[in-house]
């Protein structure tokens, strides 16, 4: 009885799939072709499945591979400067101004683990020094291990509200 149940429920599921799996089809017939753009054309076949053969790369083609930066001492110490001049959200002017080589996006990503928060809202314009970006990422740091959602280095939302709870306590008064 149990098997048979098990077996329904996996048919079922194998229905609803396939259902998507032609929805999905139906959309890439309607829209992935565009006569306005020539290179559509073999983008997907007749039945609307994609076109392996369009996707792979000629024979020869050499792929260019991004540049392995390393990031320093001097430039952490050039984005702690910029936090404390300019404040967190505003990785576009620390860009420009003192680190050009990294995009704003680079920074953010950098400030996230540099205060071990993944959410950076909170800190929206925060200003800060060496000493402060420390203190936050050492009370960050306790808040995860508390209710475990520290994971790489940083802070992540735990999805039940704990972790806000715990932040929003150990807010420091102003």
């Amino acid at each position: 009885m149990v098997v048979e149940k098990d077996l329904a429920q996996e048919n079922k599921i194998k229905e609803e799939l396939n259902k998507k799996h032609e929805w999905v089809k139906e959309m890439r017939k309607k829209f992935c072709v565009r006569k306005e753009f020539e290179n559509t054309k073999n983008l997907i076949l007749e039945d609307g499945t994609l076109n392996q053969e369009y996707f792979r790369l000629s024979k020869g083609t050499v792929l260019k591979t991004n540049e392995v930066r390393k990031w320093t001492s001097i430039e952490r110490n050039l984005l702690i400067k910029g936090i404390e001049k300019y404040g967190i959200g505003h990785f576009r002017e620390i860009s420009e101004s003192l680190l050009p080589k990294w995009s704003g996006n680079d920074l953010r990503i950098k400030t996230i683990h540099l205060i071990g928060r993944q959410n950076l809202k909170l800190y929206k314009d925060w200003k800060g020094g060496e000493e402060d970006i420390k203190r936050e990422y050492n009370r960050n740091k306790e808040i995860g291990l508390k209710c475990n959602a520290w994971k790489n280095n940083c802070l992540i939302d735990d999805g039940n509200g704990k972790v806000k709870e715990m932040i929003e306590a150990t807010e420091p008064k102003h």
